[in-house]
């Protein structure tokens, strides 16, 4: 195993210093005039020296990487003659590389043949691996790519750097490559299921990539700053030149140590896999879990708890497309596919829309539905096909009549799917299925709807419809550890509701019967467990193990998961436009698909909000990442004797008296004589859920940060997150973490920031949302990693900005800021064009501000990449005042808008992009109906028209407006009368709240018969 790890390691390096060479020699062939003849020779040997010199691999990378070097000289030797300098240096870098060229040829005349005792040869197998076109393969989505691609990123940032001494490139190109030898290994851990230890391999391994990242990173900083001050004179240039060289010595030495580490992780990689040796990936098993049977039961499906799948699985089955579809309904066993898939077979419109239809059970038995037949009988009469022959009888059906068919029978796929003709009439197959992945002959004709668990809401609904009485007031105690004990599962919610039928309605009998609940969770979810090491990815589940640094039963922020998932490098951006978070997003949407992770709450756009992971999925996931040494050594034990093997990878404080950081965190500092160092000199993250409100939790944890930094640790530290810690005393020493990426301060209403914060050069996300903290500095700027910035908006938070500050050009996110008068917005902030999330409040003297409202407008229009737009103009006395915007529909990313002020061109109602699916107005003082416009948007899936938004009398929605709008909130629209609603309008509504409307006496009659509809009222004072 080590001969093969460094003849990968080999084959890499020489494929990329011969791709590199080709590419220079076809662009820039000028470069090689006088050199030619020796490159050319050494070119032929490297090619060659596979064959000849396999014995001395270490030998011959080292030659590979000077002969890196020499091609870097030669690109810039052809850069030399596109600008204007002396023949003397040009000669001098000629001279240069004929002396490292003569090196090299020295080197590989030192490198002996082998002596082959057999044959004297290589097989002709081992010669067939060789093949040279491998070198332009692209890297997939992978552990693989999370782990190399970051290391790559840094190394082609150190190299671009100037002045770097060849031995430091060499020692940097070394580190990247070793991982990279790893890569066809890394993909092939993919496909099989990694024992304790191999886990525990990979973590180590990701973690020793991410520390040469921190060290590049380091060394690039340092050098940046030394740079700056050697313009200062001639005394801060000398200290600057000696203050280079030091850090590339220290750099050196670092990756020294760190390609030790590689070197021994390659050699020592696991090779254990599952006890059983399978792959995690079988093709197509079919029954390799045990099915649950359907139990019956006397409710009828609740269609409120399943709304929103009716609603999307309508759609796909009435729209215009007439090529034969199968859409599959997966999710894991006891998400309610069957239950689904009949509240759509029984459904009004698609029975009025399919004339025939049959549902397929287990085995082979039909039951048809004839619309003719049902109209005249009744929808309980069905004829029963069994015998497997007469499904011949299905095919003029699929001809002439457009049928859905419902197969709740994964076989069917398999083996009666091709006798279906493919006619082109809109014929549809329901096909309910746990699996995951589809048969090749399906995935061209499917549409798949994944049916996710359900949220707290959704759960709650579906309890109390499955309850066989209705809940006394005092047990509604109970509703959120209800929802929480059931994770989610229709099943498991459908078998609480009848077992505590049968129990008395008290606080007693219900809590003892939801403790005895938790057995038969474990037991369903065992199923699902076998799917997870059968399906999941290596990557995924390292994004899965973030979820047990969280509380039990804690309500995840999504945009808190995917920030911290992106500051430690578990997801990497795939497409040239596409950023980590955007990958992050899609993980996380794949994990509530496949029911690994709990939706608890939505935004009202339908966007994830809320996640968590239910009981059963948490106790095994903590295990497996206790196993894979994610989280190092930090288990709720006082004993240190493992302490010699492990360190605390990633810190976090529950609060806990038995966790062993408890002492550190809150004890008494004067006597704890135990060192801080061993512990946490390699932590990754530190997450603290200390939310008491008073001032020890700010204390505490700013005394345990000076003191650790103090001491050197937390050094490489790359997450901080402090959210709902009351006013945390950040120490001045915080500015030695310079490796931080991520600093979450939100909700601690923390007051001042210390001033050593502009040193943290790699930070990529500062929120300070729901602080106190009014003024930032201009040195806040000089964070040029920066990427997300959330300022605190209700504090009216300002930044110090001059017009020559240089801000960080990949900032995506600027929310919370204080616009006035002295914010310079011309020739300042509207340099940031990849903003992709903008919150906005201009605030000054109405006769200053009309000059940088103008400014602000002109500058939205040119993000191209704006996704989120939330602008609000008040006055001195924080009233709504005048907002100018011009016509928005070019920005086509365009999907949130939050408008708080008076729209002086109304006119803007039509023109808002396509793209646009959440929409806020807010004293926008529209006298003209906006409904008339608004209705054509055809993504819109949430308006609020709030106070003072609409000013006239009347309101009509018409028929076949708003194709898509989930819910319609109308706050004190105090001058509106009547709203009129035409039949066909607003099909998708789900939620409908009106409040403090004091002149809207009467709802729209077409409300009156939508089951679906929740509609609340709230009467003005």
């Amino acid at each position: 195993m080590k001969m093969n790890g460094r003849r990968d390691s080999v084959k890499i390096v020489l494929s990329r210093v011969i791709a590199k060479l080709f590419v220079v020699w076809i662009q820039e062939p000028a470069a090689f005039v006088g050199v030619e003849e020796k490159v050319q020779w050494i070119q032929r040997d490297l090619m060659d020296s596979w064959l000849k010199y396999m014995h001395a691999t270490e030998q011959l990378m080292d030659v590979a990487y000077d002969f890196e070097d020499v091609i870097d000289d030669l690109i810039l030797r052809s850069a030399t003659k596109q600008r204007r300098i002396g023949n003397w240096e040009r000669c001098l870098l000629l001279i240069r590389i004929h002396k490292k060229l003569e090196l090299i040829k020295s080197k590989i005349a030192a490198l002996d043949y082998p002596r082959w005792e057999a044959q004297g040869g290589f097989s002709s197998d081992y010669i067939e691996e060789i093949v040279w076109t491998d070198i332009f393969l692209i890297l997939g989505q992978s552990v693989a790519k999370t782990v190399v691609s970051p290391l790559e990123e840094k190394v082609s940032a150190l190299l671009a750097q100037e002045a770097i001494h060849p031995c430091t490139k060499k020692k940097a190109m070394r580190v990247l490559d070793k991982p990279r030898s790893l890569n066809g290994f890394l993909k092939g851990l993919e496909s099989v299921e990694l024992d304790a230890g191999g886990m525990g391999w990979m973590e180590e391994l990701s973690h020793v990539c991410l520390s040469a990242v921190g060290a590049i990173e380091d060394f690039i900083n340092r050098t940046q700053q030394l740079t700056k001050r050697s313009w200062m004179g001639p005394s801060k240039g000398f200290l600057s030149a000696f203050g280079k060289f030091e850090s590339q010595d220290k750099l050196a030495v670092e990756m020294d140590k760190i390609y030790a580490k590689i070197q021994n992780l390659s050699i020592h990689r696991p090779t254990a896999v599952n006890s059983q040796g399978q792959s995690r990936n079988p093709k197509y098993t079919l029954g390799s879990t045990e099915r649950i049977p359907r139990q019956p039961t006397t409710q009828e499906p609740d269609l409120a708890s399943f709304g929103d799948d009716v609603h999307a699985m309508i759609a796909r089955l009435l729209t215009d497309d007439q090529n034969f579809r199968v859409i599959p309904i997966m999710g894991m066993q006891g998400t309610g596919k069957t239950t689904l898939a009949n509240l759509i077979f029984n459904h009004k419109a698609v029975v009025d829309h399919f004339p025939f239809a049959a549902w397929r059970s287990d085995g082979y038995r039909f039951q048809l539905r004839n619309k003719g037949e049902l109209l005249q009988s009744g929808p309980s009469q069905r004829r029963l096909w069994s015998n497997r022959d007469e499904m011949q009888r299905l095919i003029p059906f699929l001809i002439n009549d457009r049928p859905l068919i419902v197969v709740d029978n994964w076989n069917f796929l398999v083996d009666d799917l091709e006798m279906l003709p493919d006619a082109l009439n809109g014929s549809r197959i329901i096909l309910p299925t746990c699996e995951t992945k589809l048969p090749p002959n399906l995935k061209m004709k499917s549409d798949p709807h994944p049916l996710r668990l359900r949220t707290d809401e959704e759960s709650w609904a579906l309890f109390t419809h499955a309850l066989k009485f209705s809940i006394p007031p005092e047990l509604l105690k109970l509703k959120d550890e209800i929802a929480k004990r059931c994770g989610g599962l229709p099943l498991l919610i459908v078998k609480l509701a009848e077992a505590l039928s049968h129990k008395d309605a008290t606080i007693e009998e219900w809590s003892t019967a939801l403790q005895q609940f938790h057995h038969d969770q474990q037991q369903l979810y065992s199923n699902t467990i076998y799917k997870i090491h059968k399906d999941l990815s290596l990557y995924m589940r390292r994004c899965l193990f973030y979820f047990t640094l969280f509380p039990q039963d804690f309500d995840i922020p999504a945009r808190r998961l995917i920030t911290l998932w992106v500051a430690e490098d578990l997801v990497q951006p795939e497409g040239e436009n596409e950023t980590p978070e955007d990958v992050a997003e899609r993980c996380l949407n794949l994990l509530i698909a496949q029911g690994m992770v709990q939706l608890t709450k939505k935004k009202l756009n339908g966007n994830v909000k809320m996640v968590r992971l239910p009981d059963a999925l948490r106790q095994y996931w903590s295990s497996k990442a206790q196993e894979a040494t994610f989280l190092g050594f930090h288990t709720n034990t006082r004993s240190e004797s493992s302490l010699s093997t492990n360190k605390i990878r990633r810190l976090v404080d529950h609060l806990d008296k038995e966790d062993i950081s408890f002492d550190h965190i809150h004890g008494d500092y004067n006597t704890t004589s135990t060192s801080l160092t061993p512990y946490y000199e390699d932590v990754l993250s530190f997450l603290s859920f200390d939310t008491r409100k008073e001032s020890k939790p700010g204390e505490e944890v700013g005394n345990f940060l000076r003191q650790s930094i103090s001491r050197g640790c937390f050094l490489v530290l790359l997450v901080l997150d402090l959210e709902n810690v009351f006013r945390p005393k950040l120490p001045e020493a915080i500015g030695k973490l310079t490796r931080l990426r991520y600093l979450g301060l939100r909700s601690t209403f923390l007051e001042i920031l210390p001033s050593s914060i502009s040193k943290l050069q790699n930070v990529q996300t500062l929120d300070m949302k729901h602080t106190c903290i009014n003024t930032l500095p201009n040195s806040i700027w000089k964070l040029q990693q920066l990427r997300h910035i959330h300022l605190s908006e209700s504090c009216r938070s300002k930044l110090m900005l001059r017009h020559d500050t240089n801000f960080p050009t990949i900032l995506q996110t600027l929310c919370g800021l204080l616009v006035d008068e002295e914010t310079p917005v011309r020739d300042g902030l509207d340099r940031l064009l990849n903003i992709r999330k903008l919150g906005l409040t201009t605030s000054s003297k109405q006769d200053a501000m009309s000059l940088q409202l103008q400014a602000v407008v002109d500058w939205v229009l040119k993000l191209n990449q704006l996704r989120s737009l939330r602008l609000k103009s008040i006055d001195q006395n924080n009233q709504p005042w005048d907002l100018e915007l011009k016509p928005l529909v070019s920005l086509v990313n365009l999907s949130y808008i939050y408008l708080l002020g008076r729209l002086r061109n109304p006119s803007i109602m039509s023109q808002f992009p396509y793209s646009l699916i959440d929409l806020t107005l807010s004293g926008s003082g529209l006298v003209e109906d906006p409904m008339q416009s608004l209705d054509k948007l055809p993504n819109l899936r949430s308006l609020k028209l709030l106070a003072k938004s609409y000013l006239g009398k009347n309101m009509l929605c018409s028929s076949g407006g708003f194709p898509q709008l989930r819910v319609l909130k109308l706050w004190k629209l105090e001058q509106l009368e009547e709203w009129n609603v035409e039949k066909g309008a607003l099909q998708a509504l789900r939620d409908l709240e009106i409040r403090f409307c004091r002149s809207l006496k009467i709802l729209p009659a077409e409300f009156l018969h939508r089951t679906l509809l929740k509609i609340e009222v709230i009467p003005a004072q």
